[in-house]
C-alpha cells in the first residue's frame, strides 16, 4: 500500500512540474516575455545577432589577463541584461595560435537572439568607456623624451608625430582602470558649477587610490577617457576614502550619459567589432520546429518499441519516460538552459541513454522469471544486478560529456550538458522511478492467482527457455 501511495506522489508532483514546463509565458505590451522562467533559446534556434569583438591584451601583464577578460565578460553581461535581453550570451575564446598577434588578441563573443538588424544589436551594447588613469611624467623626464628625439619643448604636433611620439609617451599607466570603479554619481562643482562625475572605488581600487595619491603628491594624475585626456588634476595630498572626481567640462546630459555608462561597467581593456553576422527569424524557426518533432517523434517510437517487446514493463517505462523529458525540461527552464540545435539534439541522445537502463533492467528481471523466482524477488534482483552495468556505462556516457563540455567551444558545450544532464537524470528515472511504479503493480497477499499468472506471464515479455540439463 506505501508503495502505491508513493507512485501516486510521484504522479502528482510530475503532473505539477508538466504544468511548470507548458504553462504559456506572459508577455508585456511590447511583446517582450516577462516570465519569471521562460524557455530560452538560442540563435540557431529564433535568429538574431553574433557579433564578433576584438579585445587588445597586449598592455596587460599575463597574469592579469584572466581577471581582467572575466571582468570585460561580466561588463558586457551587466550591460546588455538590463534591457531585457537575458537570453544574451557572451563568451570570452582565445585567438587562434596561427592568427597574427595571437598572444596580444582574445576574442569576445556576443550573440544577441531576437535582434536581426546589427545595429541594433550594436546600439544594444552601446558606448562602454575605457576610463584609465595615468600619472604624468614629471617635467625633466619629458624633456630627455624630447632631446633623445631630438626635439625640444616648443616643436610643433606635426614634428612630434612625425618622430613618432603621441600622447600616450607623456603618462604613465597605472593599474587603476574604470573596473574597480563601485559607483558613478552625477554632481556639480562647487566653484565652476558645472556637471562632474564623482567616483567611488570599491576595495581594490581604494587602496590603488590611496598608494598612488600618497606616492606622487604633486604630479598630475591624468583622467583618460576612450584614450582621450578629459581631466588633468593635480595630487594635493592623499587620498583615504577612495572617492574621486572627473571635471571634463561636461554637460549636464553628457555627465550622466557618462556616469550611467560607468555604474554599468568601463571596460578594462578596448574592445573594437571585427565581424557581424545575422541568422533569420524564419531559418531559426525552421530549426526549432525541426527539433521538436523530431524529439517528440523518437520519444513515440521509443515507447511503441518498449510496450511492444517489453509489455506492461514497457507500458511502465514509457510512463517514466515520459516523467523523464517532463523532469529534464523542468530543470532546463528552472535553471535558465538556453537550446540550441546542438542542445537538443543532446536531449534526444539522451532518451535513448534513459531507455538503455530500463532495457537492461528488464532484461535481468527476464533472467530471474525464467529461473522460477516470485515476481517480487524477480523485479528486486533484476534491479540490483543491472545496476552495475548502468552504473558503468552512465559514469563513461558522463565523463564524455565533461570533457565535451570543458575543452571544446560552445558551439558543442550546449550539446554536452543536454546530454549530461539527461543521462543523470535518466539514472534516477531508470532506477528510482521505474522500480516504484513496477513493484506498485506486482500482485501482494491474496491477490487472485490468474491476476498473478498474467502479470507473470506478460509483465516484460516472453521469457527466456532455461536448459536445465546438465552434462
Amino acid at each position: 500500500m506505501k508503495i502505491r501511495l508513493l507512485s501516486l506522489i510521484i504522479l502528482l508532483i510530475a503532473s505539477g512540474l508538466a504544468y511548470f514546463v507548458i504553462a504559456p509565458n506572459h508577455t508585456d505590451p511590447e511583446g517582450k516575455v516577462d516570465s519569471t522562467f521562460p524557455f530560452k533559446f538560442g540563435l540557431d534556434l529564433v535568429g538574431g545577432s553574433h557579433l564578433v569583438y576584438k579585445a587588445d591584451i597586449s598592455k596587460l601583464d599575463p597574469s592579469e589577463v584572466g581577471e581582467s577578460m572575466q571582468a570585460l565578460q561580466n561588463v558586457l553581461e551587466k550591460r546588455l541584461n538590463p534591457v531585457g535581453t537575458s537570453e544574451v550570451q557572451v563568451r570570452i575564446e582565445s585567438a587562434s595560435v596561427f592568427a597574427e598577434n595571437s598572444d596580444n588578441e582574445q576574442r569576445v563573443i556576443i550573440e544577441i537572439p531576437n535582434i536581426t538588424d546589427p545595429q541594433e544589436a550594436k546600439d544594444l551594447i552601446g558606448l562602454i568607456p575605457l576610463l584609465e588613469f595615468k600619472l604624468q611624467k614629471t617635467p625633466n623626464q619629458i624633456e630627455d623624451l624630447l632631446t633623445s628625439k631630438g626635439l625640444q619643448a616648443t616643436s610643433t604636433e606635426e614634428e612630434l608625430i612625425a618622430a613618432g611620439i603621441t600622447s600616450d609617451d607623456f603618462y604613465t599607466p597605472t593599474d587603476l582602470t574604470g573596473r574597480y570603479i563601485d559607483k558613478a554619481t552625477v554632481g556639480q562643482d562647487q566653484l565652476s558649477g558645472q556637471a562632474v562625475v564623482s567616483l567611488i572605488f570599491n576595495s581594490q581600487g581604494k587602496d590603488l587610490f590611496a598608494d598612488i595619491t600618497k606616492n606622487h603628491v604633486g604630479d598630475v594624475l591624468a583622467i583618460f577617457l576612450d584614450g582621450e585626456v578629459i581631466s588633468d588634476p593635480v595630487i594635493r595630498t592623499q587620498i583615504f576614502d577612495g572617492n574621486a572626481q572627473i571635471s571634463g567640462g561636461f554637460t549636464s546630459v553628457e555627465a550622466q550619459e557618462l556616469a550611467r555608462n560607468l555604474n554599468y561597467g568601463a571596460l578594462p581593456v578596448p574592445i573594437d567589432l571585427i565581424s557581424t553576422q545575422t541568422i533569420s527569424e524564419s531559418l531559426g524557426k525552421d530549426v526549432l520546429a525541426s527539433g521538436i518533432k523530431s524529439a517528440l517523434f523518437g520519444i513515440l517510437c521509443v515507447m511503441i518499441f518498449l510496450v511492444f517487446v517489453y509489455r506492461i514493463a514497457g507500458a511502465v517505462a514509457s510512463v517514466s519516460l515520459v516523467l523523464y523529458v517532463v523532469l529534464l525540461l523542468s530543470l532546463f527552464k528552472l535553471f535558465g538552459f538556453v537550446f540550441t540545435a546542438a542542445g537538443i539534439a543532446g536531449f534526444i541522445i539522451s532518451i535513448g541513454m534513459a531507455v538503455d537502463a530500463n532495457i537492461l533492467i528488464f532484461e535481468r528481471v527476464r533472467e530471474e522469471l525464467s529461473m522460477g523466482k516470485q515476481l517480487k524477488d524477480a523485479v528486486t534482483d533484476g534491479f540490483t544486478r543491472a545496476w552495475l552495468s548502468i552504473r558503468d556505462s552512465n559514469v563513461s556516457s558522463i565523463i564524455t560529456a565533461v570533457i565535451l563540455f570543458y575543452m571544446t567551444t560552445s558551439l558543442v558545450q550546449g550539446f554536452a550538458l543536454a546530454f549530461g544532464l539527461g543521462v543523470l537524470v535518466s539514472m534516477f528515472t531508470a532506477i528510482t522511478i521505474t522500480r516504484t511504479f513496477l513493484a506498485s503493480i506486482i500482485p501482494t497477499g491474496t491477490t487472485d492467482k490468474k491476476k498473478r499468472q498474467f502479470i507473470r506471464r506478460h509483465l516484460v515479455g516472453p521469457l527466456p527457455v532455461v536448459d536445465n540439463q546438465t552434462n
